[in-house]
């Protein structure tokens, strides 16, 4: 009985080992505390475009809008990526490290570095961004051939983005 009672808890650790895999690789430093959590809603908009012989959806840019815990919405997400807040700051962000979602069907968790920082405000303090609880997003698998070509297609995605910092926000 107790052997079986370990198996199941093997077995039941197992979806909750592969979210803290996922995680694992999109944190930021020790040094860094989260200055700020939003909520991305919006499209992750992809091309027809043609790569060797065949077509497929290439990724061009995201379009979201960004939300605190009351659900109002602080700012945008767009081409860049950059981030921009409502108080005018704004930041840029650079690949780091990119780890599939704990589910195949949503984009990756993705953590950046950020650049390029904006007029005074929140933002112009964050030196991290992590992109997690991804939902959607995934470019289509059809649809996608020379009579296509050049279309876009704007796929529905939610994430959550935890902006980083070891210096101390400015307000």
């Amino acid at each position: 009985m107790r052997s079986f009672l370990l198996l199941l808890a093997a077995i039941w650790a197992l979806p909750i080992a592969a979210s803290a895999q996922a995680s694992d690789a999109t944190l930021p430093q020790a040094n860094q505390q989260a200055v700020l959590t939003v909520q991305g809603r919006g499209a992750q908009i992809y091309g027809c475009q043609p790569i060797g012989a065949t077509f497929q959806w290439v990724f061009q840019a995201p379009v979201a809008r960004l939300f605190d815990d009351k659900n109002v919405e602080v700012g945008t997400h767009a081409d860049g990526p950059t981030w921009t807040l409502q108080d005018g700051s704004s930041v840029q962000g650079i690949l780091v490290t990119k780890q599939p979602s704990p589910d195949a069907a949503n984009i990756p968790w993705l953590l950046l570095k950020a650049t390029k920082p904006q007029r005074a405000g929140l933002l112009t303090s964050v030196e991290m961004i992590r992109r997690s609880d991804t939902k959607g997003g995934i470019a289509p698998t059809t649809g996608c051939d020379a009579t296509h070509k050049g279309d876009l297609v704007r796929v529905p995605y939610s994430a959550t983005y935890t902006f980083y910092s070891s210096k101390a926000a400015t307000k």
